[in-house]
């Protein structure tokens, strides 16, 4: 445990601006000054070869990128230090929720410290003494970075399907084990994406698309994604095409089976901001025709369970922009005779999650991006609150007909707790807590602020910092945001932002439009010719930073990933003078060309493509951080890109490209470099020792270049 004294506020750095401004030499980057037209536009793209990520160039390139960076992080006096706080914060007991599967057992994931995966546990009860190992991720890879992304028992409880992950690639593989005994059986999918395991007698269904073309197994294109029906002891070419949409190789599909087995059920996406939907009877799955609920992605719907009388219960957008439940009939599954369960919340708040247990309701309502739970009859009759401690987010394991209930909390100070819900009294107790060594939640302040966008709109931010936090503008504060895709930013834990906060930092976290924060009107405020906003939302939390006391700009950090990167990039190349510190993370960076790349054109509902319109190709290469870098001068923040070898939901030529850019710009003396992790993807199933290594590179880097000090030993 730390002592007191090294828990005190950041002290100025002896080390000046000059050690951390230094001039820094880049490797000269592949270059071919390729251009392009766009409706009549010439569009500088002279770093398209770092888009072939396995060409030897790109591959040298990359290794000298990462030499500059080892090199400057290297000279960090603290870095190690940082290293082992966070190691300390991270080494605790995780427990995941339990579910009671089909073969009446208990599961439960544990991680028992510093394991680079959780081990999925079974027992008789809940997080029993005597429970037994069912699967450990971290025996399929020697360091830990095949992840375990999905389990799925069949409903006889005989056979158990998982799914995994490579190295953080979102392509998937199913393999399948004895239940009872854990062997493994020969059954082995190759090239699942987007998918788990559902199953219907002898086997089960899942979503895939062809065997990509070798080489490019990371960056070309996905298209033609199919539902199959997999029967074990089969080989896998044997397996029979259930769905597809042939004259349409751009949409996915997700495939799913009632919980009473009665109902198939195919969604689609790609193409819009919601899904279609098909379903099709089991009872004679051979013959029964698909019966449409929803043809066309305007509206989001998701089947949650059966009703007594039969109805699918379907959880939607249709018509009600904040998400309501009904009931439909797939006998007349046309939208005027759907039968309302839950309307719309009159107060306001968006349905975000829906449970069925012993028959009855528990929903999910966000209110200002924070998590409310409510209980109701099968037929929609309010019977109660389920009171959650503070802002915070809740996530619940039912089943259906059973009354038990377990439910987890978190906020941004508050690890993991996990509760027993009793559906009688409406009482909950705590089963399972989270000790963090050194954390005592009370020391820390939450509220919740809301300030001005640049048109006036109202936006919600949470501020998180230590208690007796003076607004004397001298304390550093680290801004998040994303901003898109209908994702609401509720309060979660991270035991590595507690670096952070024990030291003094203000994390501030600023829900922007473009997430589903207040629903789909909130959404779609932020995309496409709207996204600007999104932009000038998160520049105003800056700014409110300021103008309140807390901050100044030179000790203010942006950070965002994915859509959050590209926020990031567009932010500072609109208000360099704003932050001090940029760190876009995995970001869409090239926004003319991200529809070309993996399942980049399933974006295009929330960005839309340079091949829209004139008027889309402007707007997007009005604010496209690759071709935005202003180059005259103007000093920015010191920024860190990060990226990773097998992320092929952004493809690291993104963070290429726009690293290569920047460091040939005259964008000042501050350092612009590039992270470039190996073995690693997106960030889902990252394993815990690259997770440490990641942030220890952050939180160095950041506290550098704001010129302070953290209390590490």
């Amino acid at each position: 445990m730390l002592k007191k004294t090294l828990l005190s506020t950041m002290a100025i750095c002896a080390l000046g601006a000059t050690a951390q401004d230094a001039p820094l030499t880049y490797p000269a980057a592949p270059a071919d000054g390729t251009t392009y037209q766009c409706f009549g536009m010439t569009v500088d793209d002279r770093y398209r070869p770092l888009e072939n990520d396995t060409a030897a160039e790109t591959l040298a390139w990359v290794k000298a990128e990462n030499k500059v960076t080892g090199d400057y992080l290297s000279q960090i006096p603290y870095r190690e230090g940082i290293r082992r706080r966070l190691t300390e914060l991270n080494n605790y007991v995780k427990t995941g929720l339990p579910w009671r599967e089909h073969d009446g057992k208990y599961y439960f994931f544990v991680n028992d410290g510093l394991r680079n995966q959780s081990v999925l546990y079974r027992a008789d009860k809940p997080y029993a003494e005597d429970a037994e190992v069912f699967l450990d991720p971290n025996k399929l890879s020697e360091d830990g970075t095949v992840a375990l992304t999905g389990v799925f028992q069949s409903k006889d409880g005989r056979h158990t399907a998982y799914t995994i992950s490579r190295s953080g690639s979102d392509w998937t593989e199913i393999y399948v084990l004895d239940t009872a005994t854990g062997q493994l059986l020969d059954d082995h999918i190759e090239w699942a994406k987007f998918t788990g395991a559902a199953w219907d007698g002898d086997g089960f269904y899942y979503s895939a698309y062809p065997r990509p073309e070798a080489g490019k197994e990371f960056s070309n294109a996905n298209e033609y994604h199919k539902v199959y029906y997999h029967r074990l002891g089969t080989p896998q070419s044997d397996d029979r095409v259930i769905y597809e949409n042939p004259e349409q190789p751009l949409y996915f599909h997700s495939v799913g089976v009632t919980d009473d087995g009665m109902w198939l059920i195919v969604d689609g996406g790609g193409q819009g901001f919601g899904n279609s939907l098909y379903v099709k009877s089991l009872k004679d799955r051979d013959n029964s025709p698909w019966i449409t609920i929803e043809p066309t992605m305007e509206s989001t719907l998701a089947v949650i369970d059966t009703t007594p009388a039969g109805e699918l219960l379907i959880f939607t957008s249709a018509d009600a922009p904040r998400n309501r439940l009904v009931a439909v009939d797939p006998a007349s599954p046309a939208r005027e005779n759907w039968r309302v369960i839950l309307p719309e919340d009159p107060q306001g708040g968006v349905l975000t999650g829906v449970n069925i247990a012993d028959g009855k309701i528990i929903a999910t309502y966000d209110r200002d991006a924070s998590n409310h739970v409510y209980l109701y009859d099968i037929d929609g009759k309010a019977i109660g609150e389920i009171k959650l401690p503070t802002y915070g987010s809740a996530s619940f394991s039912t089943r259906r007909k059973a009354p038990e209930v377990f439910y987890s909390f978190s906020s941004f100070t508050y690890p993991s707790t996990i509760y027993s819900y009793d559906m009688a009294s409406g009482e909950s107790t705590v089963v399972k807590t989270t000790d963090v060594a050194g954390l005592n939640p009370d020391d820390y302040v939450t509220e919740q602020v809301f300030y001005t966008s640049k048109d006036g709109t109202r936006v919600p931010m949470f501020i998180v910092y230590k208690k007796g936090l003076s607004r004397d503008g001298t304390n550093p504060v680290y801004l998040y945001g994303y901003g898109g895709f209908n994702i609401t930013l509720n309060p979660t834990f991270s035991p590595s932002r507690l670096l952070w906060l024990e030291n003094g930092g203000i994390y501030a976290q600023a829900n922007l439009r473009g997430g589903a924060e207040y629903g789909e009107a909130w959404h779609e405020a932020g995309t496409k010719m709207k996204k600007l906003n999104v932009f000038d939302d998160f520049i105003a939390a800056g700014e409110y930073m300021i103008n309140e006391g807390w901050t100044t700009p030179e000790l203010l950090t942006i950070e965002g990933g994915s859509n959050g990167g590209l926020l990031v990039g567009a932010c500072v190349n609109l208000r360099p003078d704003l932050f001090r510190v940029a760190i876009p993370r995995v970001g869409v960076m090239d926004m003319m060309r991200y529809h070309l790349f993996t399942i980049g054109w399933n974006w295009a509902s929330d960005y839309g493509t340079a091949d829209d319109s004139p008027e889309m190709a402007r707007y997007l290469l009005g604010y496209s951080p690759l071709h935005t870098i202003r180059n005259d001068g103007t000093r920015y923040p010191s920024i860190l890109v990060t990226t990773a070898d097998h992320d092929d939901r952004v493809v690291p030529a993104h963070s290429f490209k726009y690293a290569a850019a920047l460091q040939a710009a005259d964008t000042g003396d501050r350092p612009k470099l590039i992270r470039i992790d190996s073995k690693a993807g997106h960030g889902a199933g990252k394993p815990i020792g690259k997770v440490i290594d990641e942030w220890t590179d952050l939180y160095s880097f950041i506290f550098y270049n704001l010129g302070r000090t953290p209390a590490v030993r």
